[in-house]
């Protein structure tokens, strides 16, 4: 719904009631168990559906059917689905190809071994932008953090914590991320543009984290040098994809292409049968199956409580507090970060988010690459440093740690935090729109 349509309508609080029993369902379940993860958020979210489907009587069943079939049918649901299935195709086919275990070596083959937990964390870093997964960072390179720990004598807490910091730093910026899609999908941006103004405001975190890990092990003894085994052959379709995002090649095209070049390359080194190359596919876009289905539920739930007038009470709400551009930016980040410490997960809270904050953003002539940041970077601080979050749960499990050890070293998510709200501090205030 654009801002002319909203001046026509009345605000309702109790249309974000579907919202309101999700929250409550998949946080009552993960106290309850402990264990965010026992119920799946798509049953949390079907449930969402039928109470937004039992709400506002004045509409038919029918007519809530159109509701959100054209809240689903939106142009950006539909690029955003079909781009998670395309970088769902493009991941399985690269790390079938061996592609995931070569980028992570030939990094670790550069680095000097003074510095190997500064290492960790820039080869977290290229691989998590170039995989576009956290989690699949973090599966990667704890096995190594543990082994470097074993090694050097290093606390395995700083060594896997370097980890999830560099991960959630690709988990942010890379251009196959699903919340890079999302966030852009839904705030109608590029996603060379949102990378560049997400890049200079986080850059400075990242290397304030450098400096902080150097620091932290500088007195410590070196490991040895190990040998990394690496085909850069392997490596080359993360780098046809990194580099064709950035100078803004069609997404799909650039997708398309490293998964063809992925399955190339893959039977060309005997990684990959070649009648394997369709399963290897299948296999990734399998792995989408789930934030794709969740996206497109989320869809219809905040169609239906847009249509009942719960996103225009959130929008009077928010406009009664907000006054200038920067508080509309702060309300979007502070938004962004609560509903994804209440989900446990940063995808779905950008999806569920993006819709407010895009009229948000509109109402205050923020930036659409600058709302997407904010709810991109938001996400990540709050899934790189919540303990029941799949990242820190991951990194745990695969190192014995606890999730409260490694927070303390995570020091990428708490910077980027820090650095973006002095960004918005020092910024200069523009006054609120009318509207």
């Amino acid at each position: 719904m654009n801002t002319e349509q909203n001046q026509g309508q009345k605000g309702n609080a109790a249309a974000l009631l579907p919202i309101g029993v999700f929250l409550v369902i998949f946080i009552g379940a993960g106290c309850i168990f402990q264990d965010f993860y026992s119920m799946p958020a798509i049953v949390g979210f079907l449930i969402a559906l039928a109470v937004a489907f039992f709400q506002n009587r004045k509409l038919s069943f029918d007519e809530k059917i159109k509701v959100i079939s054209k809240g689903a049918g939106d142009e950006n649901i539909v690029t955003m689905l079909l781009i998670f299935l395309a970088a769902g195709a493009f991941s399985g086919a690269v790390s079938a190809a061996g592609g995931a275990a070569s980028a992570v070596n030939l990094g670790l083959s550069i680095l000097p071994v003074r510095i190997i937990v500064v290492g960790l964390f820039l080869v977290s870093c290229f691989v998590s932008v170039s995989m576009g997964t956290s989690m699949g960072t973090i599966a990667a390179l704890a096995p190594i953090a543990a082994g470097i720990s074993e090694n050097s004598g290093l606390a395995l807490a700083i060594c896997i914590g370097a980890v999830v910091s560099g991960a959630m730093f690709g988990d942010n910026l890379s251009m196959i991320s699903d919340t890079t899609i999302a966030a852009v999908k839904t705030q109608g941006c590029e996603m060379k543009d949102k990378f560049r103004a997400n890049f200079f405001i986080v850059l400075p975190a990242a290397i304030i984290t450098c400096i902080l890990y150097f620091a932290a092990t500088i007195d410590s003894p070196a490991a040895h040098k190990t040998v990394y085994e690496y085909q850069f052959l392997q490596v080359i379709p993360y780098l046809v994809v990194l580099i064709g995002a950035l100078i803004g090649i069609n997404v799909f095209v650039v997708l398309i292409s490293g998964t063809v070049l992925s399955l190339v390359v893959g039977v060309a080194t005997g990684e990959i049968a070649a009648a394997e190359i369709f399963t290897v596919m299948g296999d990734g876009v399998t792995s989408m199956y789930d934030i794709t289905v969740i996206s497109l539920i989320v869809a219809c739930i905040v169609s239906l409580v847009r249509e009942y007038g719960g996103i225009q009470y959130l929008l009077e709400l928010i406009h009664g507090k907000i006054k200038t551009e920067k508080g509309a930016q702060l309300g979007i980040a502070s938004l962004a970060l609560m509903v994804d410490m209440a989900t446990a997960n940063n995808t779905v809270a950008i999806v569920i988010t993006g819709p407010i904050a895009k009229e948000i953003s509109t109402s205050f002539g923020v930036d659409p690459k600058r709302s997407a940041s904010l709810l991109d970077i938001f996400t990540s601080v709050g899934q790189g440093l919540i303990p029941y979050g799949a990242q820190l749960l991951s990194a745990a499990t695969l190192t014995g740690l606890t999730p409260f050890a490694i927070i303390p070293y995570a020091f990428y998510p708490i910077l980027m935090g820090i650095t973006v709200l002095l960004f918005l501090v020092v910024q200069k205030n523009r006054p609120k729109e009318n509207i």
